[in-house]
């Protein structure tokens, strides 16, 4: 059969377990990305089986249902964060004083531009202001000073693909790994600028990443614990969670894992504070708040 880049198929030698799309060929080898787990793999081109519309249609239906599954926990979490600070707010300055609210900024940098695409979708739906760019992983520990400087975010994520490759050592070995030193370097980086944990929160990882070396070089969270896969939204919903909680309080780590599509098998972290900020007051309603972004998530609650 002949394949083309962007062809939807699974591995026979995996039991057609997750979809994957066609990145290149060469040589008979065929280099692919997940379609919905953050997974890099090759696989010999008479391994692969190309999914039809019909089931392609079922899969990604199955998709829909878990992402959906996870977005309702975040907002019933979502409007339970919501009554608390509003609670505190007008129990001590009373119902009439005007308030505004600022979430923080998200820097997103993804080595998969269609995962890109679909997380900064679902920041939108969450009212979290994003900048997002797609860079290879091998480039991010070049550029990321650069953007740190320029955009100064409150939150960075570093994702894109990775996956453990046993032939390559065992998996206590980074060379072992595809990309996960390419996201320890960029950690790295991001540390000498700003080394507090609480001024810069930092999600990194992949696919079965190295979590300890990306935790020891500064990571507030990382993938993978137990080098298994990650979804491609799940970086979303650990800043989402961290983003809407305030600054005054520390986010436990399991409050923060429970809303992933994962769980703590894929992702896991430290203790960290909350990065969501209310200020006090605007004098006209019809006035545009100071915040950095438009809170569309709060507004649709």
């Amino acid at each position: 059969m002949q394949w083309k880049k962007g062809d939807v198929v699974t591995r026979t030698s995996y039991n057609h377990d997750l979809l994957f799309r066609i990145q290149s060929i060469q040589n008979g080898l065929v280099q692919l990305y997940g379609e919905d787990y953050r997974l890099e793999a090759d696989a010999p081109a008479e391994d692969l089986k190309k999914v039809d519309d019909r089931e392609l249609s079922r899969r990604k239906r199955n998709e829909r249902e878990k992402e959906d599954y996870s977005f309702r926990l975040f907002r019933q979490d979502y409007q339970l964060m919501r009554k608390k600070r509003e609670h505190e707010v007008t129990s001590t300055a009373g119902d009439q004083v005007k308030f505004f609210q600022i979430p923080p900024k998200v820097l997103h940098v993804d080595g998969d531009s269609l995962y890109l695409k679909k997380c900064i979708q679902l920041y939108r739906r969450l009212g979290l202001q994003v900048h997002g760019l797609h860079i290879g992983e091998k480039e991010m520990p070049l550029k990321i000073k650069e953007l740190l400087e320029k955009i100064q975010p409150d939150i960075l994520v570093v994702t894109g693909h990775d996956s453990y490759k046993k032939d390559k050592g065992d998996k206590n070995d980074i060379r072992a790994y595809r990309n996960s030193r390419f996201f320890l370097e960029t950690v790295r980086e991001a540390r000498k600028l700003i080394p507090n944990l609480d001024q810069l929160v930092i999600f990194a990882g992949a696919c079965q990443s190295h979590f300890e070396s990306l935790i020891r070089a500064g990571a507030n969270y990382a993938s993978s614990p137990l080098r298994v896969n990650i979804h491609a939204l799940d970086p979303v919903y650990i800043v989402a969670k961290i983003g809407y909680t305030s600054f005054m309080e520390k986010v436990a780590v399991w409050d923060v894992l429970k809303n992933t599509i994962t769980g703590e098998k894929g992702l896991g972290g430290v203790e960290t504070k909350g990065m969501f900020r209310t200020g006090m007051p605007y004098p006209d309603k019809d006035e545009k708040p100071p915040s950095e972004g438009d809170d569309e998530f709060y507004e649709q609650g």
